[in-house]
């Protein structure tokens, strides 16, 4: 079983609110999404295991277990061509739960006229696959989203 943690600090929303057909519609896969504290932070790994795909909006944690973990920083912000997004880690990095990946601005992104809210993705899982998904309610960086047998 895979314990999968938020990566930054807001209220959690589920997916079907994130306003974004793929995302609300599950179609990339499962999971939860958070709406970001308003103030620059650090989204950080989901789980332990290596970084698969990093872009400055989006990366993927691929754990022991073989579980891909997205984490999407906004919606549409891969037009903002990585203005206001710092890498922290580079493809191919191993990282523990908690290590900073990528530094960003939500209230920057919002200003951007893009959502910031960041929907936190099971990849190649069912929702069956999912328990204890947190879809309301205040989230710490690090606080539990789901568990994924």
């Amino acid at each position: 079983m895979t314990l999968v943690l938020s990566p930054l600090a807001g209220r959690a929303i589920g997916l079907a609110a994130v306003p974004d057909p793929v995302f609300s519609g599950a179609m990339v896969g499962p999971g939860t999404a958070i709406d970001p504290a308003r103030e620059e932070s650090v989204a950080v790994a989901p789980v332990s295991g290596v970084i698969v795909s990093l872009h400055a909006h989006a990366y993927v944690v691929v754990d022991d277990e073989g579980h891909g973990v997205l984490t999407h920083l906004g919606i549409d912000t891969v037009q903002l061509n990585g203005e206001g997004f710092e890498l922290l880690v580079a493809k191919g990095d191993t990282v523990q739960v908690g290590d900073p990946v990528v530094r960003w601005n939500p209230a920057a992104v919002e200003a951007a006229g893009k959502s910031p809210v960041c929907p936190v993705v099971a990849l190649e899982a069912t929702a069956e696959a999912l328990s204890e998904v947190v879809e309301d309610g205040e989230v710490a960086a690090q606080g539990v989203l789901f568990r994924w047998q």
